[in-house]
């Protein structure tokens, strides 16, 4: 029997569709959207991935230089810090080199957020409750309304209110909540809705649990992210746990990645998230087995240089790269490129899913890396003639 395979950029958008794979549907949450920048946010928009710089602010040189490595990466959206004066007026140099839309991260002056918003800020994350009172609230919303600024309330637990802390004895999903909608209520008091909100922990259960509660509360979008997750490998897993279970029960707009390593990594773990759900997809996924003694090559050395090889290519697109005839030529059947391995130092490529050649494993990365290269070419036109048509 011959298995008809559609190209991937119609998988793509078939696994979209409840009638072909129900049990890959998720049901988003309904929320308003806003804008940061020309990114949208909520609705029905992608959901974004965001990262912050952690080069001195004033620094405009040595932020900008990270902001495009994040953009290079793929973040939709930058938080860059300005705690003081100094930093709001390089924010300005900044902003106009960022390709990406900025979010200023106002701590508790008020003013930090007129000058961001005048510098070219997309959105201001803030606190309402800390900047002051109520005319000074006034003044920051007059501010992101006059330069169409978006405003981000961002709730942590372990910066909870002190009133809120003795009400409910510890930081618990319930103070989280009231916190954040305490602080939206400053916003709408003030006619203003064009905000995200987010309550965050370091505990994903304490994280998931809040977010639930505010996804029932409010129709804003929900800036996702289990805050101070933790060094690059523990860190992931943590974030993947606590922002998989919102994803996949559709809650969430816009996500950061909260590690302790470079913040490019966060880019990279926040799409594999999406990726793996089905919700973004970008660049290359790659399949492969953890190896084990029938392998025909060394699949780990060889995943690892792939990896970093087509790091490059931003077209979805997936690659199978596995050790024996077990499961390779199963796992091929529904990737781009395959690659499995053999005997006699060589194994067999996979293109669309069907058997295309012999190679060698000697030189078999390079060749692995062309075949992909020429995929995306594919792909890329492909999907240009269909936005044409």
């Amino acid at each position: 029997m011959v298995i008809a395979r559609a190209p991937s950029y119609v998988l793509a958008v078939m696994s979209d569709h409840t009638h072909v794979r129900p049990w890959r549907h998720i049901e988003r949450r309904k929320s308003r959207q806003i804008r940061v920048g020309n990114v949208l946010v909520g609705g029905d928009a992608p959901i974004s991935v965001q990262s912050m710089t952690n080069t001195p602010t004033t620094d405009a040189n040595a932020t900008i230089g990270q902001i495009r490595q994040l953009e290079e990466a793929g973040a939709d959206i930058v938080r860059v810090s300005c705690p003081d004066v100094e930093s709001t007026a390089a924010f300005k140099t900044i902003a106009k080199a960022a390709k990406v839309p900025l979010v200023a991260d106002i701590h508790f002056h008020y003013k930090r957020g007129i000058e961001a918003a005048e510098a070219g800020a997309a959105c201001l994350r803030i606190n309402p409750g800390n900047i002051g009172s109520a005319d000074r609230v006034r003044e920051v919303i007059k501010a992101a309304r006059d330069n169409g600024c978006s405003m981000r309330i961002g709730v942590n637990a372990g910066s909870l209110e002190k009133e809120l802390l003795e009400k409910y004895g510890e930081p618990c999903p319930d103070a989280m909540v009231e916190s954040a909608l305490n602080h939206a209520r400053i916003l709408q008091d003030n006619d203003f809705h064009e905000f995200k909100i987010s309550v965050k922990a370091s505990d994903p259960f304490l994280t998931v649990a809040a977010y639930q509660q505010l996804a029932e509360a409010i129709d804003c979008p929900l800036h996702l992210g289990v805050t101070e997750a933790g060094p690059l490998r523990t860190g992931t897993i943590k974030s993947a746990i606590g922002m998989g279970n919102m994803l996949w029960a559709g809650i969430g707009d816009t996500i950061r990645v909260s590690l302790a390593a470079d913040p490019v990594e966060e880019i990279k773990v926040g799409f594999d998230i999406l990726k793996s759900l089905g919700l973004r997809h970008r660049g290359v996924n790659i399949i492969a087995c953890p190896s084990c003694a029938r392998q025909g090559f060394n699949v780990i050395e060889t995943v690892a240089i792939l990896e970093e090889k087509l790091a490059h290519i931003s077209t979805p697109m997936s690659l199978s790269i596995i050790g024996c005839v077990v499961n390779g030529p199963g796992e091929a059947l529904y990737t781009d490129v395959g690659f499995t391995g053999g005997g006699a130092g060589s194994g067999m490529v996979y293109l669309n899913g069907k058997i295309a050649h012999k190679q060698a494993n000697d030189g078999m990365i390079d060749h692995i890396v062309e075949r992909v290269e020429e995929k995306a070419a594919e792909l890329d036109a492909a999907r240009k003639a269909a936005e044409q048509n």
